[in-house]
């Protein structure tokens, strides 16, 4: 599947930085972007695959490596040698500087430290997804659902051969990347985690509780947690809090960021299963969102959810430029206006408040708040965002 929006984004980033970080999960499409962005691309092109025993031997020097190459350099899989970005900084710095320099990775810039601390002012970051419904097309809604957006596990030849390349996944993920990115965590204890964090899927979180449960610190559980977060496999979605005259909930709430994963752990194999499984609703609202935030082109700080206590809640609030969109995730052909909506509406000053379903055209159902199918939400955004 050609993803020409992403390309655009890189070319547009290089127009501004020297460097350009495409970060993202594991298997994502990083490669296949990076080598459609070098096939469109003028002048000569160096790669290294630092997951390459060659690759790796090729810049044990790496500056000796680095200092002549001229045009497009692409180094994939930069947590693994994450020395590399003092040697980069003295390379940009050059005038001329005769190289762009093309970065990838599978760990967040919280995990990455480095590139932040010697890039600074040089360097752009891009996070790419797995697919998008708007890059799948409305008509596979199911299929993007049941499946998740890897590129393999959705374009697989059967359910079953999804089933089995996202296990697959998993395992290669707990029982290599994670000790690839220096973190000596025992597979089994985050397998575990994990597992658990299927069960809590849209719920608030509780270290405490999860902590007890598999007989660790809370303190271990957030470690954890971190790590999941900084490789892109879940989402602590933080809760806004102002002051009202409600006790506001100040966890965050957990959401799997890919729904094929979290119907792995949840031993989901097809779409009638899904429909009868009691996750259903918590499934759909964590896709939903998913989708919804990547469609807005929303950062971490404009992204929130919001609760009072035993009153009223909102899925996601989105708070940007002095505007406050709120959503709220049904599964329902019979989307309504709850109190709860009402509530939030009113407490919260939104500007407007979608309540989103899995389908049809948008149409109001209350003062300042409409029902619409996720489709035509994400078409909106994506709109919004040209």
């Amino acid at each position: 599947m050609d993803r020409p929006g992403y390309v655009r984004e890189v070319e547009a980033a290089f127009a501004v930085h020297p460097v350009v970080a495409i970060l993202g999960p594991r298997q994502c499409g990083k490669t296949t972007l990076a080598r459609m962005f070098a096939g469109h691309s003028r002048g000569r092109v160096t790669s290294f695959d630092l997951e390459d025993p060659t690759g790796l031997a090729r810049l044990e020097d790496p500056k000796l490596a680095l200092q002549d190459l001229r045009g497009l350099v692409i180094i994939d899989e930069i947590q693994r040698k994450p020395a590399l970005f003092e040697v980069l900084r003295v390379l940009v710095d050059r005038r001329p500087n005769p190289a762009r320099l093309l970065i990838l990775g599978s760990a967040s810039r919280d995990l990455i430290r480095q590139s932040s601390e010697t890039l600074a002012g040089r360097i752009r970051y891009l996070e790419l997804t797995p697919f998008q419904l708007r890059e799948a097309g409305a008509d596979h809604t199911r299929r993007l659902w049941l499946r998740g957006g890897f590129p393999r596990s959705y374009l697989a030849r059967s359910e079953a051969d999804s089933m089995t390349w996202r296990k697959a996944f998993i395992s290669t993920f707990l029982e290599r990347d994670i000790p690839n990115l220096g973190l000596r965590i025992p597979a089994v204890s985050l397998r575990r985690l994990w597992m658990m964090l299927a069960h809590c899927h849209g719920q608030t979180l509780n270290t405490s509780a999860i902590g007890r449960s598999l007989g660790i610190a809370d303190t271990t559980v957030r470690r954890y947690l971190d790590i999941l977060s900084g490789t892109f496999m879940i989402r602590q979605l933080a809760p806004w809090y102002e002051n009202i005259s409600k006790r506001q909930v100040r966890a965050p709430k957990i959401y799997f960021r890919d729904s094929g994963i979290l119907h792995s752990f949840l031993g989901v194999d097809g779409y009638a299963e899904l429909l009868a499984h009691p996750k259903l609703g918590a499934s759909w609202e964590g896709f939903a969102l998913e989708e919804i935030i990547r469609a807005s082109g929303a950062g971490e700080e404009e992204i929130f959810f919001w609760s009072s206590h035993g009153e009223a809640e909102l899925d996601l609030l989105l708070v940007r430029g002095g505007r406050r969109s709120g959503y709220e995730v049904k599964y329902t052909s019979r989307p309504a206006v709850a109190k709860s909506t009402r509530i939030a509406m009113r407490d919260l000053k939104l500007t407007h408040l979608d309540v989103v379903c899995p389908g049809g055209d948008g149409f109001p159902i209350g003062e300042g708040i409409r029902a619409i199918g996720l489709a035509r939400l994400i078409e909106d955004l994506a709109g919004q965002q040209r």
